[in-house]
């Protein structure tokens, strides 16, 4: 029985054995099929081209892709809005906003709307923001006090962050 018994134990090890070797194929073999089809499909991006300096110059050419949040289309993109919250006063917000103006945007009406927006946050408590149904209140009521201040001169107010600490 004693032989019988060593050459089950045998066994197991070498079905273990074909077990293991035979997951680490398989995981070697889906890595690199994943590897094969990703460099597929993923584009090809290519590295930005450096400007060459001349006598300390730079070239005017800005690197990598272009900003969409920029004045010549119409966007302005405000100063950080960083303040405390009025209840708990502890807490601290900090959203970053930008503004789609109709025509050509005006810098010193921007100025005022960030003015109006910092003022208006210090004013809310992190119960009126928290959740989904808060954000969306939050973004109603910025919208709308925008509107007022701009009479109209910006068509929409895009959050880029919001953060609450």
């Amino acid at each position: 029985m004693d032989e019988a018994q060593g050459a089950d134990g045998a066994n197991r090890k070498k079905s273990l054995l074909l077990l293991i070797a035979g997951i680490a194929g398989l995981t070697i073999l889906g890595g690199g099929g994943g590897w094969v089809l990703g460099g597929m499909i993923a584009p090809a991006v290519p590295e930005p081209e450096k400007p060459a300096a001349k006598g300390g110059e730079h070239d005017a050419k800005e690197e990598g892709i272009p900003k969409i949040a920029t004045e010549a289309n119409g966007v302005v993109l405000l100063d950080p809005v960083t303040t405390n919250l009025a209840y708990p006063s502890d807490s601290w917000i900090r959203l970053e906003i930008a503004l789609a103006f109709n025509g050509p945007p005006e810098l010193p009406l921007a100025e005022d709307i960030h003015q109006d927006i910092l003022a208006y946050v210090r004013t809310v408590s992190l119960q009126q923001i928290e959740g989904p149904r808060g954000f969306q209140y939050l973004r109603d009521d910025i919208q709308e006090r925008v509107a007022l201040r701009s009479q109209g001169k910006v068509s929409k107010v895009m959050f880029r962050t919001m953060v609450i600490e």
